[in-house]
C-alpha cells in the first residue's frame, strides 16, 4: 500500500500525506487549491506529518494511534495514581500477622470490603501482575508518543531553510514589511543579532536567525527521564535488583537470612540496649515520665554473617563459612555482597522457654504430680510421665489475644504465649482441657480435677533486622535527574526564529517562538534598533482588534 503524497506547486518538492507546510520552500500546502488562508500556520512541527494523525489503515496503525493518544496516556497515569491511593486504604500483606491466611485476615478484619480488596489484588498491590502491566503500559505510551512526535520534530528542526516562501512568512504571528533595506542595515542587523546570541544562516541573501532550538526537546527529555524512572520501578520486582525483607534473630541464634536463597545466615552474638534515665537527659524527662516503660538510648546487634558453602543437596547440613563480623546500629548497617542489614526493631525479655507443673485442684499445697518444660522455639506435643499421667499440647499461641472470645495469635513470636493442654490421668481415655498463659489459668468446664500452673520461665532479647538491597536507586535517580533537566530546559528557554526575506521593494521580516511572545516581540524591537525597518507587528492581535471594531 503506497502512501499518498502532496506535490508543492511552488518548488516541486514531494511531501508526505498530512504535511501542511512544504518541507523545502515552506509554502503552506493548504493554498495549493488556490485559496490562500489568512489563519496563522501551525508551527508545532513546521507542518511535518505526524504518523498518528495521518495513518489509520492497518492494525499496527490502530495500535500505534491508541498508545500515541495523549488522552490514553493521561488515563493510564490517573488509573495508576488511583490504584496507588487505594492500596494505602488497608495495610499491605507484608504488614499483617504472618501466621494467618491473608484472605481470612482481610475478610474477618474488614468484612466485605476487605474481601473485595483482597480479590482485586490490592493487598499486594505494588507486586501484583496487573499493576506491573499498568506501569508497563504507561512506559509504552510515553515511548510511542515520543517517537510519534519526536521524529517529525527532528525532521522539522534539521530542515531550517533560510529561504522561505512569502506565503509562509505572511502567516507567521510576528510580521513586518519594509520598503528600504541596504547593506549598511544588513550589517547592523547582523551585529544586533549576534549581540542577542542568535545563530545566523544565509542562503541567496535570505537570512535565518535562530536560538534556543534545544528548548524544543525539553518534553522529550522529560519522557526519557520518565521511561528510565518507570524501568527502575519495574526492576524492583526483580529479586536480583531489589530486596526489602525482615528477620528476627534471638541472642545466641543463627538463622537464614530471607530472600538470599538460603545462601547467607546471620548470628546474633549479643544484643545491647541502653535506656535513658530520668536524671540523664532533661529534654527527655517528661517523655520518660509519660511513657510506659523505658526509652531506648542506644541499641545494637553484634552479628556474624555466614555463607553456606554446601552443595545444597536436600537434607544436607549447611556448611557455614564466616564472611563478616560487626555491629549493626541504627543508620549504620552491616554490609555484605550487595546486601545491607539495618537495626530496625528489638524485643526485650522475649520468652525462650516455660516450665509448668500439674497438680490436683483440691490440693491446697499444689504439690506437683508432674513437671515439664516447653521450648518455645520448638515445642513438643506430648509429655509422658512414669506415674502414668500424660499431657498433650493441643494448641500453641505464641502471641495470643482474644478475638470475640476465641484465642488467636498476632505473630509467630513468643511474646505472650498461650497454651491449650489435654491432661490424661492414668487409665483414662477422655482428657481434661486446660488453658494456660501469663496470669491466666482457665478451666473451660469448671469441673477439672487437675490444674496446670506456670512455675518458671527463661527470657532473652530478640533483634529485628531489615535486609535491604537496592540496585534500582541509581536508575531512579538518573531518571529523576534527566526529568528535571527536561523541565528546566523547556521552562527557561524558548526556540526563537527570525526570517529576513529581501524583495525587489525592500525586505519582509517574520518571527516565531514556541512561547513567551511578549518577550520575543520586545527582543525583535531591540534588534531593529539602528535600522529603518518597520516595527514588527503581532498579526493575531491586529486581527482581533479588526474583528472587534467591525
Amino acid at each position: 500500500m503506497f502512501m499518498k503524497t502532496i506535490t508543492c506547486n511552488a518548488c516541486g518538492h514531494i511531501n508526505k500525506e498530512g504535511t501542511m507546510i512544504c518541507g523545502s520552500c515552506g509554502k503552506p500546502l493548504d493554498s495549493i487549491s488556490g485559496e490562500d488562508k489568512n489563519t496563522l500556520l501551525n508551527m508545532r512541527y513546521d507542518g511535518t506529518a505526524v504518523r498518528s494523525k495521518t495513518r489509520n489503515r492497518s492494525i499496527i496503525d490502530k495500535i500505534w494511534n491508541f498508545f500515541s493518544s495523549i488522552k490514553i496516556g493521561v488515563t493510564l497515569i490517573v488509573l495508576a495514581l488511583i490504584s496507588s491511593a487505594v492500596g494505602t486504604i488497608l495495610p499491605q500483606e507484608m504488614y499483617i500477622p504472618q501466621n494467618v491466611d491473608a484472605f481470612t485476615h482481610y475478610r474477618d478484619e474488614y468484612g466485605l470490603f476487605g474481601q473485595i480488596y483482597y480479590q482485586l489484588g490490592f493487598h499486594n498491590l505494588y507486586s501484583s501482575w496487573w499493576y506491573m502491566i499498568l506501569i508497563a503500559l504507561i512506559g509504552i505510551s510515553i515511548f510511542i508518543v515520543s517517537i510519534d512526535r519526536g521524529v517529525p520534530l527532528y525532521k522539522a528542526l534539521t530542515n531550517q531553510n533560510p529561504k522561505r516562501h512569502t506565503g509562509f512568512l505572511k502567516r507567521q504571528k510576528l510580521y513586518s514589511e519594509s520598503e528600504t533595506y541596504d547593506e549598511d542595515e544588513k550589517e547592523q542587523l547582523l551585529f544586533n543579532l549576534k549581540k542577542h546570541r542568535y545563530n545566523i544562516f544565509e542562503k541567496d541573501g535570505h537570512l535565518l536567525a535562530e536560538k534556543g532550538r534545544f528548548a524544543r526537546w525539553g518534553p522529550y527529555v522529560n519522557h526519557l527521564g520518565l521511561i528510565i524512572f518507570l524501568l527502575g520501578t519495574l526492576f524492583r520486582f526483580v529479586p536480583f535488583m531489589y530486596v526489602d525483607d525482615f528477620v528476627w534473630v534471638r541472642e545466641g541464634e543463627t538463622v537464614v537470612i530471607p530472600s538470599t536463597s538460603q545462601e547467607y545466615y546471620v548470628e546474633n552474638k549479643k544484643f545491647i540496649i541502653e535506656n535513658y534515665g530520668e536524671d540523664e537527659a532533661e529534654v527527655f524527662a517528661e517523655a520518660i515520665q509519660n511513657q510506659e516503660g523505658p526509652i531506648a538510648k542506644h541499641f545494637e546487634t553484634q552479628a556474624v554473617i555466614y555463607k553456606d558453602q554446601s552443595t545444597n543437596i536436600v537434607g544436607e547440613e549447611p556448611d557455614l563459612n564466616q564472611i563478616k563480623e560487626g555491629s549493626i546500629i541504627v543508620n549504620k548497617p552491616l554490609k555484605f555482597d550487595g546486601f545491607s542489614l539495618y537495626q530496625s526493631s528489638y524485643q526485650t525479655n522475649e520468652f525462650k522457654s516455660m516450665s509448668f507443673k500439674l497438680h490436683e485442684t483440691s490440693d491446697e499445697n499444689e504439690d506437683a504430680i508432674a513437671e515439664f518444660k516447653i521450648d518455645l522455639d520448638n515445642p513438643e506435643n506430648n509429655f509422658t510421665f512414669d506415674n502414668g499421667y500424660r499431657i498433650e499440647l493441643d494448641q500453641f499461641y505464641p502471641d495470643y489475644y482474644l478475638d470475640e472470645g476465641q484465642p488467636k495469635s498476632q505473630s509467630n513470636y513468643p511474646r505472650n504465649p498461650g497454651f491449650v493442654f489435654f491432661v490424661y490421668p492414668p487409665n483414662e481415655e477422655e482428657p481434661e482441657v486446660s488453658f494456660a498463659a501469663i496470669g491466666k489459668n482457665i478451666d473451660p468446664t469448671n469441673d477439672n480435677d487437675y490444674k496446670i500452673g506456670l512455675t518458671d520461665f527463661e527470657v532473652r532479647n530478640a533483634s529485628g533486622l531489615s535486609l535491604k538491597k537496592d540496585y534500582t536507586l541509581p536508575i531512579l535517580g538518573l531518571g529523576a535527574f534527566i526529568f528535571m533537566i527536561g523541565v528546566i530546559q523547556g521552562m527557561y528557554w524558548q526556540h526563537r526564529r527570525i526570517w529576513f526575506h529581501p524583495t525587489s521593494k525592500g525586505i519582509i521580516v517574520a518571527g516565531h517562538t514556541n512561547k513567551n511572545w511578549f518577550g520575543f516581540k520586545n527582543e525583535v524591537d531591540k534588534i531593529f534598533t539602528g535600522t529603518s525597518l518597520q516595527a514588527i507587528k503581532d498579526l493575531e492581535e491586529d486581527s482581533k482588534e479588526d474583528r472587534s471594531q467591525s
